[in-house]
């Protein structure tokens, strides 16, 4: 049976952005960057668990990565107190992107810096939110 109203109408509207939760911390960054090379595998694992120690947590497990033949390079690690995502492209340029969440506070400034050096970036950018 076909509903007789637009598929739009069955999910609400976004409502503005707000604290659903402001008795439970959450922090996020954004990091992104062009590395002074293409990065595989056993950089992302190094990077990802040295990270980790940079801005003080907890890993639970050995970082994951993944191959694309589409999207190049993907990995992650998990965090007692979340975690972070790591992409990395070669075509159509050379770029990485990290995605952290955490519910423990860090220095975004610490993670924007080790980032850079680690990759030997030479343009990095950063938001955190």
């Amino acid at each position: 049976m076909t509903p007789s109203f637009p598929a739009s109408d069955l999910v609400p509207r976004p409502l503005a952005w707000r604290d659903l939760a402001p008795d439970i911390l959450r922090q996020r960054l954004v990091i992104e960057g062009v590395p002074a090379g293409p990065v595989d595998h056993a950089q992302i694992r190094a990077y990802l668990s040295a990270l980790s120690r940079e801005v003080d947590m907890v890993q639970l497990l050995e970082p994951v990565t993944h191959r694309s033949d589409l999207y190049g390079w993907a990995g992650w690690i998990h965090w007692e107190t979340s975690g972070a995502h790591f992409y990395a492209w070669e075509q159509p340029r050379l770029f990485f992107s990290v995605d952290i969440y955490t519910c423990k506070a860090f220095d975004p400034d610490v993670a924007v810096a080790f980032t850079a050096d680690f990759f030997a970036a030479r343009t990095v950018v950063a938001k955190s939110f």
